[in-house]
């Protein structure tokens, strides 16, 4: 899918938090939003899911030649965050269960797969309100990238994550790469540099 942005600003109250951002991510390519803390990075991400509005400019999303409107959105994009709640009294089962009956999920992989590929087999029956912070790291990060989306968002997709974790990660996000749109929102270089383009975000600060 393609996503493309013009112009797009972003302030709270008078304060613009970044103003002029032009970018067109082609389909199957793969973007780095980069800048320090603060810089509005997860704040873009949000704004490309759609779930934060902007203050000026458009995007456009296209898909198949074929520009969708903000309802078409709707099971086209997976997103992880170490911001986003889970539905913490559902066991780990449950959960998967549950997301991918709203989103789509690749069919080459079997939810035991997903378990077994994060580490976390033997913890299905678990209630996720017991699992450490980076256990739930790891699941957030399986639902986004084993939903079948044309689009994946990821925001700080390492944090709460031990080294054997990072290696995961990368090794499993990089088997995404060409097949979907990926825009990782980050300041780690090894959370992104396998990325074909980055953005610092500021660039566009005022």
């Amino acid at each position: 899918m393609e996503i493309i942005l013009q112009d797009i600003g972003k302030k709270f109250n008078r304060q613009w938090i970044f103003k002029g951002i032009s970018t067109h991510v082609h389909s199957g390519s793969s973007l780095a939003l980069v800048g320090n803390n603060g810089s509005g990075k997860s704040t873009l991400l949000q704004i490309i899911y759609n779930y934060q509005t902007f203050s000026k400019g458009s995007i456009n999303y296209c898909l198949n030649q074929k520009n969708l409107e903000e309802e078409d959105l709707v099971g086209k994009m997976a997103f992880a965050a170490p911001y986003l709640e889970l539905l913490e009294e559902f066991t780990l089962q449950e959960l998967l269960i549950f997301h991918f009956s709203i989103l789509p999920k690749q069919r080459e992989v079997s939810l035991e797969e997903m378990v077994t590929s994060c580490g976390l087999s033997g913890q299905e029956n678990k209630p996720v309100k017991y699992f450490s912070s980076g256990m739930k790291q790891r699941l957030k990060l399986i639902m986004a990238l084993f939903s079948d989306t044309p689009v994946l968002l990821l925001d700080e997709p390492c944090s709460n994550l031990d080294n054997q974790g990072i290696e995961w990660y990368r090794d499993l996000v990089q088997t995404q790469l060409k097949k979907r749109t990926i825009i990782i929102a980050s300041n780690q270089l090894f959370e992104y540099d396998f990325c074909e383009n980055s953005l610092a975000i500021t660039d566009y600060k005022i």
